[in-house]
């Protein structure tokens, strides 16, 4: 986890610094149990705020290089017209993710990281008055591309989104189990990329779905618009359903409709 790979020194992390004077598996532990004790208290708060006012997050994790920032903006040209639409970007350095949603017209408040390797459940929700969220919108929050920590920090959003690129390699899933378990829905992006690739495709979802049975996975071109119609089926139906029934933004259960 982050406190072993030092990003729980930066400035914006919940974490505390960590005391090197001793490296035993009990000390380890006990830091990284602290950790995420109180990261899950702030993510229970920004989830019955987001809750209460009926607003969907989905949490975008990938490597970096997948694709995530222009899933994005063609994913709110595409909806913008029937929400109002939210955007949390983390990046250890810049704010140019941000400046790209900006120009569709959507609010979107960067968070700089600096030496962090993903963003917490207190950061996500600092960012709330900034961006001026309206009742029944969405909030899309672009996390830091890594696949290991941000997984284990829950933000308080309604569903997590798992980005998997065709030119990553089809074995990733076995590689980071933890972060495609961890997946609501998992987006192979890039497919137009595929006739210049060995990648696998039936591979690869036999391996996503060998560390999870239950999320829907969409194969997509962000750029040539394959797939999308269903990857905005899944978040419209994903929106209706938790404006239905709340408690389906809890970890836990959360299969809401999408593409096998």
């Amino acid at each position: 986890m982050c406190v072993a790979c030092g990003c729980s020194n930066s400035t914006f992390s919940l974490a505390p610094p960590v005391q090197h004077t001793r490296r035993d598996g009990a000390r380890t532990l006990s830091v990284e149990e602290a950790v995420l004790a109180e990261n899950d208290r702030y993510a229970r708060i920004n989830r019955k705020l987001l809750a209460a006012r009926g607003i969907t997050a989905l949490n975008f994790l990938s490597s970096p290089g997948s694709g995530k920032t222009t899933l994005l903006v063609n994913t709110i040209k595409a909806l913008a017209s029937r929400y109002s639409i939210g955007v949390i970007e983390g990046d250890q350095q810049t704010d140019r993710d941000a400046a790209r949603i900006r120009e569709t017209g959507a609010a979107a408040v960067q968070i700089n990281t600096g030496k962090g390797c993903h963003l917490d459940a207190l950061m996500v929700g600092r960012s709330f008055d900034q961006l001026g969220l309206h009742d029944d919108g969405l909030l899309f929050i672009e996390n830091v591309g890594n696949l290991v920590c941000p997984a284990e920090f829950d933000l308080g959003e309604s569903a997590k989104v798992v980005i998997l690129s065709v030119t990553e390699g089809e074995d990733k899933p076995l590689k980071y189990p933890n972060m495609f378990h961890a997946a609501d829905v998992v987006l192979i992006n890039k497919i137009d990329l595929l006739p210049h690739l060995t990648f696998d495709m039936t591979q690869c979802r036999e391996y996503i779905k060998r560390v999870n049975s239950r999320a829907p996975i969409i194969s997509v071109s962000a750029t040539h618009g394959e797939g999308m119609t269903q990857w905005l089926e899944w978040i419209e139906a994903s929106h209706r359903a938790k404006s239905l029934d709340p408690s389906l933004a809890s970890p836990g259960d959360r299969q809401i409709g999408g593409t096998t």
